[in-house]
């Protein structure tokens, strides 16, 4: 992940030098005025800036993955609002406070990968995450998320996501299906769940068993399944595709 470390006061950069060592990569970027604290926290990977710091954001997106700021939320919020897209495009941004206790992802929590940076850097920073996604907050599991690390990709509209997302958040009952793919995916979803699946997921071995009548949301794993032969579905289905095996 190509991450830029944004930093504006003297403590802020500080702190961000332990960021920049816990991101291999990363780049710390700080006002002209604070160069030489800016070279010192982080050697050979510091870039400063004349003007503004919002006018630096349009370049910051275009060009990294991830922005990790260490600025007040309020005002990474204004600085970012004028740029935004959409969660397919957008790079994660996460905020730290001054002290390093909190990391707050903003911005990209799940595709972007703001919850799994945040993750991250309260482990290397001894910090508390605050992740206000409700699929995290409760360790559930994020539709957008199921089967990521293993290289399976999903097929859904964007209503049908957000279907389908609201039906696990609000513990409605849902068919899990799988028909393909490793079934070993739970322990390391989402940047890692502990507890058991829950209660709402119904898992399945075979889309027959699902009864459209009893559940809110179909999640499919299948290599083979088509959505056009089960019409039943539609509006409310996500659809996995597990790699071939090796």
């Amino acid at each position: 992940m190509r991450c830029a470390v944004v930093a504006i006061t003297k403590h802020g950069l500080a702190l961000a030098g332990r960021v920049a060592a816990a991101l291999p990569g990363a780049r710390v970027f700080a006002p002209a005025k604070f160069a030489e604290l800016a070279q010192r926290a982080a050697p050979g990977r510091a870039q400063c800036y004349e003007g503004k710091t919002g006018e630096q954001i349009p370049a910051l997106f275009a060009a990294f993955d991830a922005i990790v700021a260490i600025v007040s939320l309020g005002a990474v919020v204004r600085l970012i609002a004028p740029h935004l897209r959409d969660k397919e495009q957008d790079p994660a941004v996460v905020v730290l406070d001054e002290a390093g206790r909190f990391v707050i992802p903003v911005l990209s929590g799940h595709l972007g990968g703001a919850n799994a940076l945040a993750g991250h850097l309260a482990l290397a920073l001894g910090a508390t995450a605050v992740l206000t996604t409700a699929s995290d907050a409760r360790e559930t599991l994020c539709v957008d998320l199921l089967g990521r690390e293993l290289g399976w990709h999903f097929e859904a509209s964007h209503d049908e996501i957000v279907h389908c997302s609201a039906a696990v958040v609000n513990d409605e009952p849902v068919a899990l299906v799988q028909e393909a793919g490793s079934t070993d995916w739970w322990r390391g979803h989402a940047n890692g769940r502990s507890g058991p699946l829950p209660a709402n997921l119904v898992r399945l071995d075979r889309l027959e068993e699902a009864d459209p009548a009893r559940y809110a949301a179909l999640l499919w794993i299948t290599r083979e399944g088509r959505a056009e032969d089960h019409p039943q579905w539609a509006g409310r289905r996500v659809i996995y595709r597990p790699p071939e095996s090796p």
